[in-house]
């Protein structure tokens, strides 16, 4: 009867669509052009598979190459949510379309591999390029959205490594544009008393790794120069870094020191528990967020308020943390929400970093995205739309920038 009453649903879905499609089709080329480009990537790609007509439009080189001018700049932030048994969904969310989630059912992508849905962990995001590690079988799968391609990265150096061993703020994934789906996956770690660099390339289906030594007395690292930060250690006072070029052909080690005069709280790095710190530490691309929280209880236990929401970078000799901006008060007062634990993420493209804070409180969770013009000096925040997460598991959050209808060749 269940089967019946779908098969109705999807005749009446492709009765309802046909029409329309057809319609859309009468339209002058141009004009249906103006149309798609309106849209963002995740549609464009569904309409190219709705009829032979739209799919010739979207192939055209004209159309691509307008479509990917607006796509290189427009910048997502994704979100993997997972129920136990069920199929994991990525969630979409871009700054163009302020309106919806788009849902991206990452278990069909990965059926080539045979890989369960509620195995795997999302690491990062790049371009068209997305990375997520499984637990089970400890392995890291590189998944093409676009291209729809799916690939299984070797063992580093280091051997199998399970969800927990990749700190997200010491790794990176690096795409090329200009190359046909090439990426770099790049992480630091300290191997015995030594910080080393690890580098995936896709050309070459490789690891390289590399002892990095300490950075000159006069060495100049300039944030947001191309350079990528990769973060190994996390002190309350000190923090060790690994500064290197996207092409890993110079490496050095940054020890920044870490001063804050009205500090007064516990700290924890990446993910909190309301009960357990006051000062939540996000870093990435050479900044670090400080979210500072006050605690209060309820009668299901402790809960805690953010009271400030801070900015630092790292300073051009790499010897300290520098305070950039605090999130103003009129900001604070819309994204000022209890909450039982938090986690978050933070990256950096030419002058704007990108936050976004992600909070759960009696099994709701509710997600704040920040930006800030480091030329504009100014803060910006972003409203969201609920992602419906209440039962759900929360496996992996990442921003990305880039995306484009095809992979340049």
């Amino acid at each position: 009867m269940n089967n019946n009453n779908n098969n109705n649903n999807n005749n009446n879905n492709n009765r309802n669509s046909t029409p329309n499609a057809i319609g859309l089709c009468l339209l002058p080329s141009e004009l249906i052009q103006n149309i798609f480009l309106s849209l963002v990537l995740p549609e464009i790609l569904r309409l190219k598979l709705v009829s032979k007509s739209f799919s010739s439009i979207i192939s055209d080189h004209s159309f691509i190459r307008q479509c990917n001018s607006l796509s290189s700049s427009t910048t997502w932030l994704f979100v993997y949510k997972k129920r136990w048994l069920r199929d994991a969904v990525l969630h979409a969310f871009t700054n163009r379309s302020s309106e919806r989630w788009f849902k991206i059912l990452i278990s069909e992508l990965l059926k080539p591999v045979q890989f369960h849905g509620e195995d795997l962990y999302f690491l990062a995001a790049s371009g068209n390029v997305f990375l997520f590690a499984s637990n089970t079988v400890r392995e890291v799968i590189a998944v093409n959205l676009v291209t729809v391609t799916v690939m299984k990265i070797p063992p580093c150096p280091l051997g199998p490594r399970g969800t927990s061993s990749w700190r997200r703020s010491g790794m990176k994934l690096v795409t090329d544009p200009t190359r046909s789906g090439q990426f770099s996956f790049m992480f630091a770690e300290f191997v015995g008393n030594q910080p080393f660099l690890f580098v995936y390339n896709s050309d070459t289906d490789t690891w390289k790794s590399k002892e990095v030594g300490e950075i000159s007395a006069n060495g100049v690292l300039p944030r947001g120069g191309g350079h990528v930060f990769l973060n190994v250690i996390h002190e309350p006072r000190e923090s060790v870094l690994v500064v290197a070029t996207p092409e890993c052909d110079t490496a050095v080690v940054v020890r920044p020191r870490f001063v804050d005069h009205n500090d007064g709280g516990r700290l924890t790095v990446g993910f909190s528990w309301g009960n357990v710190i006051d000062r939540l530490h996000v870093y990435g691309d050479g900044y670090m967020m400080i979210v500072k929280s006050e605690g209060g209880e309820n009668n299901n236990g402790i809960i805690r308020n953010m009271r400030g929401v801070e900015l630092w970078g790292l300073s051009l000799d790499g010897r300290n943390w520098e305070f950039v901006s605090t999130v103003p008060i009129e900001v604070m007062k819309v994204i000022e929400k209890p909450y039982g634990a938090m986690m978050g993420c933070l990256e950096e493209n030419n002058g704007i970093i990108r936050a976004a804070l992600v909070s759960n409180c009696e099994g709701f969770w509710n997600m704040t995205w920040l930006s800030f013009d480091t030329k504009l000096n100014k803060w910006a925040w972003i409203p969201l739309p609920d992602c419906k997460m209440k039962g759900w598991n929360m496996a992996g959050i990442s921003f990305s920038s880039g995306l484009t209808l095809h992979d340049p060749s």
